[in-house]
């Protein structure tokens, strides 16, 4: 595409002489405008990407896909549902459980929990917790008194494994002084890091006939958790739900429940798109104007090649790759900084973190505990190809003017 004295003839014009210093800072500074825009890109993207996958991960290992509920109330005759909803194509898993809100206390602490009551086996087949235990074991998750605890939440109770804690609820018991709240001590048995602030800081676990003596369910339960093969197409799950539960329940899926949040977080990331690419705009103006000033300062030169018998093709030609070079190198020193980037963020977040004496991936605020990324090579490739083109269009402009240069005007003017 381009011959060997067209090459030659760019690669010179790329190193700067003195005089020709600031139109070569402007090709330095459009160059590193495209490396950073490119690499803020990746990045950014990257750890948008992690942070929904993370967050789905954890809000779908821990909870239903979908939630079926009784319209009536609790739900006696729930083994028997279960069973029967474990036989429909794509439902992987169908599980009984007690849900309620109630005060955690140890010692003179405090603190509010959704206790939730679960078999052991069942709680255990949920990975995001039994992958995640940080002390005790399963193996005494049985019986009516022990309880499995989040991280932060025992942190701020001040307890471990062997420790105990009060679980108060206000749906009290009548007794002849009035209504008094309801309270049961427990043992903790468990404790599991999720990875996820608001599940670590607020979630607590109780055997099933635990939680149906504590909350006065005997042999029922308030809901049943339906796991399905593919959480993100939920219409054909749901319809066969429908058909086979009939009118007496109600179903709530994970989408629906967090919906809000999750479209907050992919209007974000689209902003977040639109505000960086202006990165990349920019630098190309810088190419465009650095470009210009090349062909103004060159005209001479130009003139003189085209004496010797360059055509106009050959001149563009010399130009476009001038450009398309700060470009194209920009464009990869960026892919190579973002990567290495996203390969290494965590170990540069805790290195910022030492050095600054700041925390800059709060828990309480971004829930997770972890700073992720995950490139996505179809969005580096859209990121890549937009920043080559945006080069590539931002020399045809200055490349086309000096293949239109009159040389007899040119060398006059000298």
């Amino acid at each position: 595409m381009f011959s060997a004295f067209e090459r030659l003839v760019a690669m010179r014009y790329l190193r700067a002489r003195r005089r020709e210093g600031f139109i070569n800072v402007i090709a330095g500074f459009s160059l590193l405008g495209i490396a950073l825009g490119v690499a803020t890109l990746i990045i950014v993207m990257s750890v948008m990407n992690g942070f929904r996958e993370e967050l789905m991960s954890r809000i779908l290992g821990l909870n239903g896909h979908i939630s079926v509920m009784s319209v009536e109330g609790p739900l006696s005759d729930y083994d028997d549902v279960a069973m029967a909803l474990r036989g429909l194509p794509e439902i992987r898993n169908v599980t009984p459980l007690i849900e309620g809100q109630v005060m955690v206390t140890a010692g003179a602490q405090a603190a509010g929990a959704l206790v939730r009551g679960m078999r052991g086996e069942d709680l255990n087949r949920h990975s995001v917790v039994a992958d995640n235990i940080v002390e005790g074991s399963f193996e005494k998750f049985k019986g009516t008194d022990v309880i499995a605890l989040g991280s932060r939440l025992a942190r701020r109770l001040g307890v471990g494994v062997g420790g105990q804690v009060t679980l108060i609820t206000p749906q009290g018991q009548a007794t002849v002084m009035g209504s008094l709240p309801r309270m049961k001590t427990y043992e903790v048995v468990l404790i599991f890091e999720i990875g996820m602030y608001e599940y670590d800081n607020s979630f607590a676990y109780i055997p099933l006939e635990a939680a149906q003596l504590y909350f006065k369910l005997p042999d029922a339960v308030n809901a049943l958790e339906v796991m399905v093969d593919n959480p993100d197409n939920l219409s054909r799950p749901m319809g066969e739900l429908f058909k086979t539960l009939g009118p007496g329940f109600r179903l709530f899926d994970w989408q629906g429940a967090n919906s809000s949040f999750f479209t907050a977080i992919e209007v974000e990331r689209n902003v977040m798109f639109l505000i960086l690419t202006l990165i990349i705009l920019v630098a190309a103006f810088n190419i465009i104007s650095g470009q210009i000033m090349l062909v103004k300062d060159k005209g001479r030169a130009i003139a003189i090649l085209r004496t010797m018998g360059a055509t106009r093709g050959m001149i563009m030609r010399i130009f476009l790759m001038t450009g398309a070079s700060i470009g194209v190198v920009g464009t990869l020193a960026g892919l190579g900084l973002g990567l290495l980037f996203c390969d290494n963020i965590e170990t540069i977040r805790q290195w910022l973190q030492a050095l600054t004496g700041t925390e800059l991936f709060s828990a309480e605020i971004y829930f997770l505990s972890k700073l992720p990324a995950i490139v996505d090579p179809g969005e580096v490739l859209a990121v890549t190809g937009m920043a080559l083109g945006l080069s590539l269009l931002a020399t045809l402009y200055p490349s086309w003017r000096a293949a239109r240069l009159d040389p007899v005007e040119a060398l006059r003017y000298e």
